[in-house]
């Protein structure tokens, strides 16, 4: 039986109406996965490709997907179906059709909603594991904030990036910062916020009727900052989304250091997935951060 075949099925069953695939497109998807419109009987969805070794990745994708709409905060995809067939995984969505023009404010207010979530065992990180791209993004609950983040973000990437070839500079700040960086939290303690994880332009537009909307999560629990600091790294959210958040929910003073700080996990897995420069800016974010301590 043919892919599609068995995914049309699939999809039948978790709709409880009858689909065949009668059209299907490729469409951006990102650099990870194949990703396509696929349309029939009425009815369009979003497939995501990959082999069958990804099968976790996109399960725990559709877990994080529902953990996002269960707060009725901001609009996210809803999952459909996922699974193996024969040498792929796959990961069924609603479709859902997006631009990029729409109201900022309204995104910086949805955010602060679904920010208020926060975890009801008050405990940081996620029941299980997800991955933050194609990299494992290891999520077992701690009841310290900073414990959570020397261990399971930056010291698990810099470990990735010693196999990685990473310098042995870059290495021994790292070392020092992990040591170090809590100092820079003195009597900041953050509630363990529902986060989106992965919140680059790229993961965010606006539906057809105008509702943000926010996709392709890597979701945990945590600081709500380290969503707000990824939200700078690449640009792409408007003035009008900052000032509606601070608005809904001021940010803490010593964010502007902490921002740095949390950024730093995203730059070394772009190193341990891309290599190339970000090493660089890497060990100069570490730097930076080592100087606040001195």
């Amino acid at each position: 039986m043919s892919l599609q075949k068995v995914i049309a099925e699939q999809i039948s069953t978790a709709t409880g109406k009858l689909f065949t695939i009668e059209n299907q497109r490729s469409v951006g998807g990102g650099s990870i996965n194949a990703a396509y419109r696929i349309e029939g009987s009425g009815q369009v969805f979003f497939l995501k490709l990959h082999d069958s070794s990804m099968q976790d990745m996109f399960s725990a994708e559709a877990e994080g997907l529902d953990e996002l709409a269960n707060t009725n905060a901001i609009r996210v995809p809803k999952p459909v179906c996922w699974g193996i067939v024969e040498s792929s995984s796959f990961l069924v969505m609603e479709y859902l059709e997006l631009g990029t023009a729409g109201d900022q404010q309204a995104l910086g207010n949805r955010l602060a909603d679904m920010h208020r979530n926060q975890a009801s065992d008050n405990h940081f990180g996620w029941h299980r594991d997800n991955t933050i791209g194609a990299t494992p993004q290891p999520n077992s609950p701690a009841d310290n904030w900073t414990d959570f983040w020397r261990d399971r973000r930056l010291g698990f990437q810099l470990e990735l990036a010693a196999k990685k070839g990473a310098s042995s500079s870059l290495q021994d700040k790292g070392e020092a910062l992990l040591h170090g960086f809590p100092a820079l939290f003195n009597e900041y303690n953050p509630p363990p916020s529902l986060l989106h994880g992965d919140l680059w332009s790229g993961n965010y537009a606006f539906t057809r009727l105008g509702e943000p909307s926010i996709f392709d999560p890597a979701v945990y629990y945590g600081d709500r900052e380290a969503d707000i600091a990824m939200t700078e790294l690449f640009g792409g959210f408007g003035p009008d989304f900052y000032t509606a958040y601070n608005k809904a929910w001021p940010l803490d003073d010593g964010y502007q250091t902490r921002k740095i700080l949390y950024n730093l996990y995203h730059i070394l897995n772009h190193f341990n997935l891309f290599g190339g420069g970000y090493a660089s800016q890497a060990e100069s974010m570490i730097e930076q951060l080592l100087k606040e301590l001195r």
